[in-house]
């Protein structure tokens, strides 16, 4: 798991890259608890059960969309972005990995015919105007 921090605000989580060997039988938290979107990883054997259950009502504030993405197939080139839009990392995604953007500005090319992909983000979203504005 790499945790890249903003070089402009020292202690600043800007985002995690897990590869898919990186995940490990242990359950690994790849969110800090203080986060909003939560993630963690385990490899599971079968007949492995969970006590079946459901959340309860809790009120939550957020102040910023985070966001995730997890490869399924192909392969992506990611550009993240420190909080001075400055770049801070370029690199590839590939099948089984996982990037969690907490406060990274992103962009991506897709570098594969037919590159699948999950994305994670909290919400409720507001559209593009509410919610974005654009590195150039």
């Amino acid at each position: 798991m790499k945790k890249i921090y903003s070089k402009v605000e020292e202690g600043v989580l800007l985002l995690v890259i897990n590869e898919k060997e990186d995940i490990t039988k242990e359950r690994t938290d790849l969110s800090p608890e203080s986060e909003f979107l939560q993630c963690s990883t385990k490899v599971i054997k079968k007949g492995a059960r969970f006590r079946s259950h459901k959340h309860l009502e809790l009120k939550r504030e957020t102040n910023r969309t985070q966001e995730a993405w997890l490869v399924l197939s192909g392969k992506i080139r990611c550009l993240f972005y420190d909080l001075d839009d400055s770049l801070i990392l370029d690199t590839n995604l590939t099948s089984g990995d996982c990037a969690i953007s907490f406060r990274a500005g992103h962009g991506f090319e897709v570098l594969e015919d037919d590159t699948s992909l999950y994305e994670f983000k909290t919400g409720p979203y507001f559209g593009t105007e509410a919610d974005k504005t654009f590195i150039d």
